[in-house]
């Protein structure tokens, strides 16, 4: 599948996509609280397959990025299914 190719206007693959919109949705459900990452996991499952050790490596990864995961403006865009 295409899960791991990453799309040219930002570098990111599908699954980091859905990691990125899961954890976008969980923080405003939780209103700018923590979100643990069992949360997130079972969240993503039901979009895509990875094991635990893949969702880590992709949340270290999006939170390395110099720039926000998601600005104001790209969240209400990420606010239906991916």
């Amino acid at each position: 599948m295409h899960d791991d190719l990453p799309d040219a206007r930002d570098g990111l693959t599908r699954k980091e996509r859905v990691v990125q919109w899961v954890l976008s949705r969980a923080q405003v459900e939780r209103k700018g609280r923590g979100v643990r990452a069992a949360m997130i996991y079972g969240r993503v499952l039901e979009h895509v397959e990875m094991s635990i050790e893949e969702l880590m490596h992709i949340i270290e990864r999006l939170s390395e990025r110099p720039m926000p995961l998601l600005t104001r403006s790209q969240q209400s865009r990420y606010r239906s299914d991916p």
